[in-house]
């Protein structure tokens, strides 16, 4: 059964405010951050979908994925490259290119690349948020082509602050396992 909310409203009036976003992960004006060991490329803002939600390209090394953790908004990523081990709610599964997956808002998960070279997926978060956290507690890159750079200890014990003092506001906890 959906959640129609909406079904007895009208549907409101276009709003030429707003514009038509093409996002090109390779074009000028697109954010590149390194975090949790990949390249996280923002393709589409809060500030492009009226805060409805963001989507983001994510190259993840081998070995490379965020710890566990969890949050109150929804997450749904579409596997296009490699092999990840997702784990949810405790239990861990494979999954493969061509695969999504949908987190639902508040549950325990993790993810690893499994793949022994680059995964590649979309990241979509709704609403949006989750781009402006990466974007402040991550290293800004050039391009998603770029050479990861090589903080050092006391950059990452800096950047570690700075996650933990941000967590409560983008409503995001780490799960210990």
């Amino acid at each position: 059964m959906s959640a129609d909310i909406r079904k007895d409203l009208p549907i409101p009036a276009d709003d030429p405010n707003r514009s038509l976003t093409i996002a090109d992960p390779d074009g000028p004006g697109i954010r590149h951050v390194f975090l949790a060991g990949g390249i996280y490329t923002i393709l589409v803002s809060g500030a492009e979908t009226n805060g409805r939600y963001c989507l983001i390209e994510m190259l993840v090394p081998d070995g490379g994925g965020p710890p566990q953790h969890r949050h109150d908004f929804e997450e749904m990523f579409s596997l296009l490259e490699g092999e990840l081990e997702f784990t949810f709610r405790g239990e861990t599964r494979v999954v493969r290119a061509g695969s999504t997956v949908n987190v639902p808002a508040n549950a325990p998960h993790a993810f690893k690349n499994i793949s022994g070279g680059m995964a590649r997926m979309l990241c979509m978060c709704t609403p949006a948020g989750q781009e402006e956290f990466f974007a402040t507690v991550g290293f800004s890159v050039e391009s998603r082509r770029a050479q990861p750079p090589k903080p050092t200890q006391e950059e990452l014990a800096e950047r570690g602050k700075l996650v933990a003092s941000l967590l409560p506001k983008y409503r995001t906890e780490m799960v210990k396992v």
